[in-house]
């Protein structure tokens, strides 16, 4: 499904499968999807949760399109990133094991002593987020930028994405969680 395709008879699944940044923005405007007493299942519609709290579904989509617009002006797809490559510094989010195992040069391992690093270095630094799939890497470039640390980015699609795209000599490979 396109964005272009959502209406407010699309299903959560739907709308969190086109537009990642979506739960982060439901939460953050209408204080749904962050918690056990305000969740929703996926076969609901964004009507139905729109009539949760009393707002006009039209609005509500509206605020998820204009929110995934912002979200995408915060992601760099791998191609660009390949391209610009020695303009960040490049900053790995995955777990020590993962980083370990498979990296994109000339990345780090995010630890606490670089995070006070970086937070207290040059507030113009450009930075370059990644994870595994891109799922939680705009949390985290939010993070960044709440802190002064206005030129971070995420790489769109993780590591994973960068394999298929840009460097198929790195591994792909599945976390499975127990």
């Amino acid at each position: 499904m396109t964005k272009d395709q959502l209406t407010v008879d699309s299903t959560m699944e739907q709308v969190l499968d086109t537009l990642p940044g979506a739960k982060r923005a439901l939460f953050a405007a209408y204080h749904l999807g962050g918690c056990q007493s305000c969740a929703f299942g996926n076969s609901e519609t964004l009507a139905q949760l729109a009539g949760r709290v009393e707002t006009n579904a039209d609005a509500m989509l509206a605020k998820l399109l204009a929110s995934d617009a912002h979200d995408a002006e915060m992601l760099l797809i791998p191609a660009d990133a390949r391209d610009r490559k020695n303009d960040f510094r490049w900053i790995d989010l995955r777990t020590r094991e993962e980083h370990d195992a498979v990296k994109i040069e000339p990345s780090e391992f995010f630890t606490q002593d670089l995070q006070q690093a970086i937070f207290s270095g040059d507030p113009a630094a450009k930075i370059l987020l990644y994870d595994h799939q891109g799922q939680n890497v705009l949390d985290q470039v939010a993070w960044f930028r709440g802190h002064g640390l206005n030129e971070t980015y995420g790489l769109r699609g993780g590591i994973d994405a960068w394999s298929r795209e840009v460097d198929s000599s790195l591994p792909r490979y599945r976390l499975e969680i127990e």
